[in-house]
């Protein structure tokens, strides 16, 4: 504890008096600091005691006096000291009147206690406290790294709350909560979650104070890296002391150099990867086995899903730009989230970096880590509709292809099938595609690309020439007799004209295209150009 007021009260040398304030005594002291200026507040910082002989003050005038106080209490001095036996036998009554009135601490020096006493106590008391400071901040600094070395990042949060007496909680990637300590504080510390995914945004390192008075919380990100990987949140019900910012500052850097470990030990995890999708892929699923052990030998026992992320350029906004946040990489956010959905459930995931842009995942079908794929693709697409979209910087959004359950002997089916999705994600601008959605629904929405477009326009257009010039309306007669699998009757009734009429139609269409409605390639080709251009119009 700092000086106070009443350790200097209490120390038997300098024999100090109490004729005001009585219960403020408690206040702590930064500085003892002798001035005669009638108007000394111009220089003080706030917290000191002022030490006076009145050489220069009207000290019986009670107006001149109560304006005196005013003024010292405004700038926050902690006390005042008073020498009797110099220009007063003793502390003027308007004084101590004024004293009482603003609860100002007003202490009487006798005459034999020399000013410099007083400031020399201060200022042994203040180093001392300093020197307890750093003493007690070395030892929890001993503390944190014992508790890393034995307890890992649990037993450093432990440490670190009894260190600042209240709550520590430790993040992961993804913002979710990984650890707290106490038990008691996860409700606490999950309500941050908002905070830290903001916090992430800001390049490592970066801090953040929420709340005040007596629900204090300071988040710090932990990593060395531009962009952090996790966060520790640290909870207090006032602010912190020297020591216990010491501790905090020995968590974090004990924290860093764990998360720095563990991301060491990630890497070599996605070599090792790398490798077993290589062997699934070149259709060796027993060496794939032996080679992933008990890292990944679980999660090719089960049914798994092949997962193919890319970026691709975000659309324009409305002012040119791409409608992008800065701070994010789409394919890190991407793993994090799959990874640590995986850990929370105790599952394995196989995440493997296929060059700068793209990321292969391999995870158990219907596990945590799919759940997870599926709701950060869902929040994406929201993102996007309504104009929240947070990806990268240079304008890069999310496009990810999904594969049908599959085995170990059926990887390179499913790495074909996650290909193929991801294809249609990109045309469709969907953030997730899965291969089920493929072969459950129709063929039509694949019409929607710019060359099949292409294709229709340019086959379609010597009949819409022919059209527009009012001579007859061969399309629409061609879409008619098409969808009526070539019967001219039906075909006929619903274009309201004689069945001979639309055999003159058809004849036309034959002309000017120059080929035949008996080749059924030919029926087939105009089919997809007239829905593709149906699908373009729409």
């Amino acid at each position: 504890m700092p000086p106070t007021l009443a350790s200097l009260v209490q120390h038997s040398k300098l024999k100090l008096t109490v004729r005001a304030g009585e219960d403020r005594l408690d206040t702590p002291v930064r500085w003892a600091h002798a001035s005669e200026l009638t108007d000394p507040v111009p220089y003080m910082e706030g917290g000191e005691l002022l030490l006076i002989t009145a050489l220069k003050l009207d000290a019986e005038d009670p107006q001149a006096m109560r304006r005196y106080v005013r003024r010292l209490v405004g700038a926050g001095v902690s006390g005042l000291g008073f020498a009797v036996g110099v220009h007063y036998d003793e502390v003027p009554e308007a004084l101590v009147d004024a004293a009482r009135a603003e609860h100002l601490p007003l202490l009487e020096v006798p005459r034999r206690t020399p000013f410099l006493a007083i400031t020399k106590e201060v200022s042994a008391a203040i180093a001392a406290e300093q020197y307890r400071s750093v003493t007690d901040g070395f030892a929890a600094q001993r503390e944190l790294t014992r508790q890393a070395l034995s307890g890992g990042p649990e037993g450093v949060l432990t440490a670190l709350a009894a260190q600042v007496d209240g709550w520590a909680a430790l993040y992961d990637a993804s913002g979710s909560v990984v650890a707290t300590a106490p038990e008691w504080a996860a409700r606490r510390a999950a309500r941050l979650t908002s905070e830290v995914e903001r916090l992430r945004d800001r390049p490592a390192p970066a801090s953040a104070l929420i709340g005040e008075s007596d629900d204090r919380v300071e988040l710090h990100s932990l990593g060395a890296g531009r962009r952090p990987r996790t966060a520790l949140a640290v909870g207090t019900a006032a602010a912190l002391g020297t020591t216990e910012r010491y501790a905090v500052h020995s968590a974090i850097a004990l924290l860093t150099l764990t998360t720095e470990r563990s991301r060491s030990l990630h890497a070599a995890e996605q070599r090792l990867g790398a490798a077993v999708l290589r062997m699934l892929l070149a259709g060796e699923p027993d060496h794939a086995r032996t080679v992933a052990g008990e890292l990944y030998g679980g999660l090719l026992d089960a049914p798994f899903r092949l997962l193919i992320a890319e970026t691709a350029p975000a659309p324009r906004g409305k002012n040119g730009g791409a409608q992008a946040v800065a701070g994010h990489d789409p394919l890190a956010d991407l793993a994090d989230v799959v990874e640590a959905a995986a850990a929370r459930a105790g599952e394995a995931v196989l995440v493997v970096p296929d060059g700068g842009d793209r990321l292969v995942l391999l995870f158990a079908d219907g596990g945590a880590a799919a759940t997870a794929c599926l709701q950060l693709a869902a929040v994406t697409d929201a993102a996007r509709a309504d104009g929240r979209d947070q990806q990268a910087a240079d304008g890069e959004q999310l496009v990810v292809g999904l594969s049908a359950p599959a085995g170990p002997i059926a990887a390179a089916t499913a790495y074909k099938q996650a290909e193929q999705a991801l294809s249609v994600a990109r045309r469709r601008g969907r953030t997730l595609v899965e291969h089920e959605e493929l072969a459950a629904g129709s063929v039509l929405p694949l019409l929607a690309d710019d060359a099949v477009r292409a294709f229709a326009d340019g086959m379609l257009r010597a009949l819409r020439e022919h059209d527009a010039t009012g001579r007859g309306d061969l399309v629409a007669s061609l879409r008619a007799w098409l969808s009526r699998h070539g019967q001219w009757d039906a075909a006929a009734a619903d274009l309201g004209v004689h069945r001979h009429t639309l055999r003159y139609r058809m004849r036309r269409v034959e002309e000017i295209l120059g080929r035949s409605l008996d080749d059924p390639d030919a029926r087939m080709e105009l089919w997809l150009a007239l829905k593709a251009s149906s699908t373009s119009s729409d």
